[in-house]
């Protein structure tokens, strides 16, 4: 209690000195709440836009081992066609396989088959072949001639002599050209419609996300169920609602048709809905339905194959590399490859982790000029008040409570400062934030229409022409969109934090005070002193 007491005293008495340590601590304090306060929120941030967009896996064609290898050899495009035509495509029983692993928090996979066939000509995965065959007949005759008998086929038709007589054969020659063949992907889609088949509520990710919206009617929960949502597009065009029933057609085989209940209308609400080179939308002619109909669909026709699409959901993106190889231990095809969306995630987070990082260096270097002041100020403090050091010592105080009595007095008047950084910090925090991420989001933009202008292309968006310029082309580099603003607030974290701060600051910089006092002879000090 008397080092307390005489601590207090001491900063009464001592007000110059400890008002400039005060504001200096103030600044310390107030630079560090902003800083900490920007860290937190862009790490609550992250945290969130990585929870609501989690890294996903999906497997996909390795075009690059595929194109090596069709070429390989020197294949014609019939081989190659014929080759790919030969690569097994992914079944449900290998996708639960890859699924059933501790680096998956959750997956799912739709069904999609190409029904109500039409006669398609795809670009680049059919060829048509003409193949030439000749075929060649021989009728023999022989007949014999007598000695000056005229025989035919001379010389402008005329008949020519045969003066010895003998005998002549005639042989005739026949070629005949056939047939046309068609040599196609028999992996492609072929109907007019496309079949989508989902499990469950959950793994109906573009309605969770809100790509898709119901406009009338609901998703049936009962997948085992011949039901359906058809899109607001195909349901205008042919005046459907719900409860209407639909025909669906084998592309293989006409004779196996299956009906179809309409439960729902969805509408799409992507960019890509928007594309005005198309009439319809992508997902015009999408029926979304259950695997269950699409098994039953596969079961009667064994020349049917679905296209199955999984998508993985990891615990944590420093899992992919860890999922890639066990994926490939399971037996994966080096047909197929592993793409996952980490670097999307990062660049959507990129302006947001930039601001963070200068947060963090600029508290670094905060704390390493504000503790080398004080410490210079407390040594100066020190050899100041030497000759009270020796009073003190020579009537009996020990050196430990003489250096607690100086480090008191130093925390007293960090703990104030403190309270006082903290609230200006608060009242600035947000300000700095926006401006410091305002700054991070218009170098990105800048970085963005520098590349653009490279291609001749000019500023991406032009607002004098309703936004048909809007549109944006990937240079591989991030336009911010997903955060466009830090809300910077000094919580009960940031504020224990400054606390802790503080403490170590106050110790380190007495440090050197408390050696320096150890180091004191009180006779020493009295002599120099008289």
């Amino acid at each position: 209690m008397y080092i307390l007491k005489n601590a207090w005293t001491s900063i009464k008495r001592n007000k110059g000195r400890n008002i400039l340590i005060a504001i200096i601590i103030i600044v310390i304090s107030a630079a560090c709440a902003v800083t900490l306060a920007i860290r937190e929120s862009a790490n609550k941030i992250v945290t969130a836009y990585e929870n609501k967009n989690p890294v996903t896996v999906e497997i996909g064609m390795n075009r690059n081992a595929l194109v090596e290898s069709l070429r390989s050899g020197d294949k014609s495009q019939e081989e190659m066609i014929k080759s790919f035509n030969e690569i097994e495509s992914l079944t449900e029983e290998e996708i639960i396989s890859y699924g059933t692993s501790d680096y998956i928090k959750e997956y799912y996979y739709t069904f999609s088959l190409g029904v109500n066939a039409n006669d398609i000509k795809e670009a680049t995965d059919s060829l048509v072949k003409e193949t030439t065959e000749t075929k060649t007949e021989t009728d023999t005759q022989t007949r014999t001639f007598s000695a000056g008998e005229k025989i035919p086929g001379g010389p402008g038709g005329a008949p020519n002599e045969n003066h010895n007589g003998g005998s002549q054969t005639t042989t005739t020659r026949k070629t005949t050209t056939t047939k046309t063949e068609k040599i196609f992907n028999e992996k492609t889609q072929n109907g007019a419609f496309t079949l989508v088949g989902y499990n469950s509520y959950e793994d109906m990710k573009d309605f969770i996300s809100g790509d898709y919206t119901i406009v009338d009617g609901e998703v049936s929960d009962d997948f085992s169920s011949n039901n359906c949502v058809i899109s607001e597009e195909l349901a205008t065009l042919n005046e459907l609602a719900v409860g209407d029933v639909i025909t669906v057609v084998d592309p293989k085989n006409t004779d196996n048709t299956y009906e179809l209940v309409i439960t729902g209308i969805y509408k799409e609400n992507t960019e890509s809905s928007s594309n005005m080179s198309n009439m319809y939308s992508s997902s015009a002619n999408k029926i979304i339905t259950n695997i269950s109909f699409i098994k039953t669909i596969l079961e009667a026709n064994e020349d049917l194959s679905a296209t199955i699409t999984p998508i993985f959901y990891l615990n944590s993106k420093d899992d992919v590399e860890a999922f890639t190889n066990e994926v490939s231990e399971k037996g994966l095809s080096e047909y197929y490859t592993l793409s996952n969306n980490v670097e999307e995630l990062e660049n959507a987070t990129a302006s947001i982790n930039n601001v963070k990082n200068f947060a963090t260096t600029f508290l670094v270097i905060t704390l390493i000029i504000g503790g080398v002041v004080l410490v210079v100020i407390n040594m100066i403090n020190i050899r100041e008040r030497k000759y009270e050091i020796g009073v003190l010592r020579t009537i009996g105080m020990k050196k430990v409570k003489v250096a607690l009595q100086f480090m008191l007095e130093l925390l007293i008047v960090c703990i104030v400062s403190l309270g006082i950084g903290a609230g200006v910090g608060a009242m600035t925090s947000v300000k700095v934030a926006n401006n410091l991420l305002s700054n991070e989001i218009e170098n990105a933009n800048a970085e963005y229409e520098d590349i653009s202008s490279n291609f001749g292309r000019g500023p991406s968006e032009d607002k004098n022409r309703s936004g048909e310029n809007d549109k944006k082309y990937n240079f591989n580099v991030v336009e911010v969109k997903q955060v466009d603003s830090i809300n910077a607030v000094v919580d009960l974290k940031v504020l224990l934090q400054l606390l802790g701060i503080g403490v170590l600051l106050t110790f380190l910089s007495s440090l050197a005070s408390m050696i320096a006092i150890s180091r004191f002879s009180p006779l020493t000090i009295l002599k120099e002193r008289s």
